[in-house]
């Protein structure tokens, strides 16, 4: 088997020859390559075993990076609307039980502490004159000396730090403890407990509540200002940072709540279910990201009474009637046609009359003034 290359002959132009005479014309080759090679007929219908199939390696990097410009400028985007989105709170402030004693401790710190004191004084002599008759004389005269004095502060720093410390812890509230300024642990217990009274106390109501607010601004999709009533359901989850990380975590509540009816498009008065449920749904998706950081845990924020801000509220209402007069015209037209139609084809159907292009014209012009007539008699 033999296998040429081909090509097309193409002539120059003739050029003078080494005698000054015109050569002849010659084709150019458009392959200046040109070979010819043959094949063995064997070697095309040879049957060799398959070679092993070659061993890929699997490259480093599968996707495609983005240039490194930027990846870093994405980077740095997303990382800013992270921080910006998110508050920052010292992530040391952290809820943990603070170490406390049960009641009983206290008690009986306080009443060895008052039986301590008793014994004192009746050692220095200073008992009064109707315990001296119920206990008998004292031991000392002349007063109390050193000795007396200690035991008398020993037994009355032991009977102050005893009752001092007795504290009642009630359901749903909680305390949040510090010493000299550092955040010593939190205290959810019940009932009778004692707390070491050099601790200063902060009450904090974990139950779950609600917040009702006055209306605040807002707009619908339109971009039209509207005036919302929210319901915000809420609790306190960490109190150390309701209570340290924030200033005061009600306030900073509705300052979210207002900040996120201005970022979210509300459901305008009227509309449907779905749209009132999508409004709250993203709310409190909004809110409860921007409280979570500080301890507080927001249910939801359902929107109560939306209507328009006092500016615009006549023109949307003079809106609201046009709107739903032409909504009822359109539906009085489409009744009136629906009718002279059935009319029309009843008539002719049962071959009661014979019309051509023009009566059909009249008959269902007198049908359709008929017919709109009596409904405005009747809407009247």
């Amino acid at each position: 088997m033999t296998t040429t290359t081909s090509h097309v002959p193409e002539y120059v132009p003739e050029s003078e020859g080494p005698d000054g005479g015109a050569a002849a014309a010659r084709p150019a080759r458009l392959i200046h390559t040109e070979s010819t090679t043959e094949i063995p007929v064997h070697l095309l219908f040879r049957e060799e075993p398959a070679a092993p199939p070659a061993e890929v390696k699997r490259p480093a990097v599968v996707a495609h990076r983005p240039p490194p410009e930027k990846e870093d400028r994405d980077t740095r985007d997303i990382g800013v609307r992270a921080r910006a989105s998110a508050p920052g709170v010292d992530p040391d402030i952290v809820e943990r039980p603070a170490r406390v004693l049960p009641g009983i401790a206290g008690v009986l710190a306080g009443v060895c502490g008052a039986a301590g004191c008793a014994v004192t004084a009746w050692w220095a002599g200073v008992l009064p004159p109707f315990a001296e008759e119920v206990f008998g004389r004292s031991a000392g005269a002349g007063g109390p000396g050193p000795a007396q004095w200690a035991a008398f502060a020993g037994a009355g720093a032991l009977g102050l730090f005893g009752f001092g410390g007795l504290a009642r812890g009630r359901t749903g509230r909680a305390w949040v403890l510090e010493l000299f300024g550092r955040y010593r642990g939190t205290v959810r217990g019940t009932g009778l407990l004692w707390v070491n009274p050099l601790l200063l106390r902060r009450r904090v109501d974990v139950r779950l509540r609600h917040w009702r607010g006055e209306p605040l601004p807002a707009a619908d999709r339109g971009g039209v200002a509207l005036r919302v009533s929210v319901l915000v359901v809420w609790r306190v989850r960490d109190t150390a940072r309701a209570t340290l990380g924030v200033e005061d975590h009600e306030g900073y509540l509705r300052a979210c709540v207002e900040a996120a009816l201005l970022r979210v498009p509300v459901a305008a008065p009227g509309a449907g279910r779905g749209a009132v449920q999508a409004t709250q749904d993203v709310l409190t998706r909004l809110v409860a990201a921007d409280a979570g950081p500080v301890g507080v845990e927001v249910c939801a924020v359902r929107p109560l009474r939306v209507e328009y801000a006092p500016e615009v509220a006549a023109a949307m209402h003079r809106r609201r009637l046009a709107a739903l007069d032409a909504r009822h015209r359109a539906s009085v037209v489409g009744a009136v046609v629906d009718s002279v139609e059935d009319t029309v084809t009843r008539l002719t159907m049962r071959g009661l009359v014979d019309l051509d292009d023009y009566e059909r014209q009249v008959l269902v012009k007198d049908l359709t003034v008929a017919f709109c007539a009596g409904r405005g008699e009747t809407g009247s």
